[in-house]
């Protein structure tokens, strides 16, 4: 439970540090990299991340124990894609880098992952 925690926040670590670099890069929101919007949902996401992965991990069935955490890193893994979608990338936000497409979706995130 402790590991599936710990995993959970450092999940949610990401995907603020995703969204942050994919804003500064593309020049989107109304600070750099959305400082002051994602400074204040860092603690939300954090412990959000960390309950979802913790309630994922009692949900699993007993076995092994790194068989019980692959259920809690994939819903983790689509929680970070989620939210990089939804904060990282500010759809029709005017960005002024001229680095990224009207779609604020970084060249460097992976073409076959949704943003």
């Amino acid at each position: 439970m402790i590991a599936s925690g710990l995993l959970g926040a450092a999940a949610g670590c990401l995907a603020i540090a995703l969204s942050s670099r994919a804003r500064a890069y593309c020049d989107a929101g109304w600070d750099a990299g959305g400082v002051a919007e994602l400074t204040f949902l860092l603690p939300v996401v954090v412990m959000g991340f960390a309950v979802c992965a913790v309630v994922v991990a009692m949900l699993t069935p007993r076995r092994h124990p790194l068989l019980r955490m692959v259920p809690v890193v994939l819903v983790l893994a689509v929680l970070v894609i989620g939210f990089f979608a939804v904060k990282g990338t500010l759809d029709g936000y005017p960005g002024d880098s001229g680095l990224c497409g009207p779609g604020n979706v970084p060249p460097w995130w992976p073409g076959w992952l949704p943003a």
